[in-house]
């Protein structure tokens, strides 16, 4: 009985090294998912070298502009706010609307987990304070005063952004975005184009490393199904395929070009199956945009049937692009942030 207290003692140490651990494991596991999010901590010594008096009161200090007089609340040109530090893209022209309250307001962010919201009862009031996830910078406000569907209205400090106008979003990185823009990537002299060959994944890290393509997304097309999910195409149903789109400067890549690389990523002799997946998901497919494109790949597929490359016929469609689903952002560029993850595609003959 006297060994006793020493073993509860014994116990109690084990049990405090063991939370220790783990809370240092997960202090750890969270620096790293932080790394991989593209978090970014900044000092206010360092926010202060790199911010004017009045955006380090609004980001660091949680304030807030002056309606009416700041630089982007009647802003009305096309393009991308992102965040005023590490260039986070955050909110969209195309999501902006006019609140009548002299601030720029949105109708949502710009991709899903772009910004954090969580209670502020400061001033007396109860509101919801949004900040920029990936450096915890101090936006605004959410309300659920805004238009439908969602009803929301994101009040943003100007102070708080850095406006990316739509021709110089490839230049800034930011070409991604230029599917939000078609009437404007147009007039720069842009063209689209949309390939299914398998696995998206391996379709759009591939497109990404040829020379003249501006923006890669991938998705669902070919289909019946509305707003279909992952789960719907990959259980067959929804009718369509796997696909990627491509928004590329003909002055730097010819269409023709692309359609070499795509005859050269996928065995178009394979009905309904590229690499390791099979299924009327993983068909390929040129979806042509207009008459122009459907010639040039009816012709380079009726090259490469004479070619003799293939003892086997050519099954690959051609066939007029229709409505293009964008896919969950998890699968946006999967590869870059799953590296060594699946890809039934040879990425070095990307050139």
């Amino acid at each position: 009985m006297r060994r006793l207290p020493w073993i509860l003692l014994f116990a109690a140490l084990a049990g405090m090294l063991a939370a220790i651990y783990i809370h240092a494991g997960k202090g750890a596991a969270m620096k790293e998912e932080q790394k991989n999010s593209g978090y970014c901590s900044f000092s206010n010594e360092e926010l202060k070298s790199k911010l004017t008096p009045e955006q380090y009161r609004i980001v660091r200090e949680n304030g807030t502009e002056k309606p009416f007089d700041n630089q982007y609340w009647n802003n009305k040109h096309p393009g991308i706010y992102v965040d005023i530090i590490s260039g986070e893209p955050l909110f969209s022209s195309t999501d902006k609307f006019d609140s009548k309250t002299g601030w720029p307001s949105f109708m949502r962010p710009l991709r899903p987990g772009a910004v954090t919201s969580k209670e502020d009862n400061s001033l007396g009031m109860k509101r919801n304070e949004v900040r920029s996830k990936n450096t915890d910078l101090h936006l605004g406000h959410v309300f659920d005063d805004g238009p439908q569907p969602a009803n929301l209205r994101y009040c943003i400090n100007s102070a708080a952004l850095r406006f990316v106008p739509v021709e110089k979003l490839a230049e800034e990185g930011l070409g991604r975005y230029l599917y939000l823009f078609p009437m404007e990537a147009q007039q720069l002299g842009y063209r689209e184009a949309t390939f299914a060959g398998g696995c998206f994944w391996g379709m759009q890290a591939y497109f990404k490393k040829v020379k003249g393509v501006l923006s890669t997304r991938v998705g669902y097309t070919g289909g019946k199904a509305v707003n279909p999910s992952y789960e719907q195409v990959c259980s067959g149903d929804s009718g369509h395929a796997e696909a990627v789109d491509v928004i590329f400067d003909p002055k730097q890549v010819s269409y023709s070009r692309l359609l070499e690389h795509f005859w050269g990523m996928h065995n178009p002799t394979s009905l309904n199956k590229q690499g390791g997946d099979s299924g009327s998901q993983y068909r390929a497919a040129v979806y042509y945009h207009n008459a122009e494109q459907k010639k040039q790949a009816e012709e380079s597929k009726l090259a490469l049937e004479k070619s003799g490359k293939y003892k086997k016929p050519i099954v690959t469609e051609i066939t007029q692009a229709g409505k293009f689903y964008q896919a969950e952002e998890y699968h946006q560029d999967y590869l870059d942030k799953n590296p060594g993850g699946y890809c039934h595609i040879n990425l070095e003959n990307a050139k």
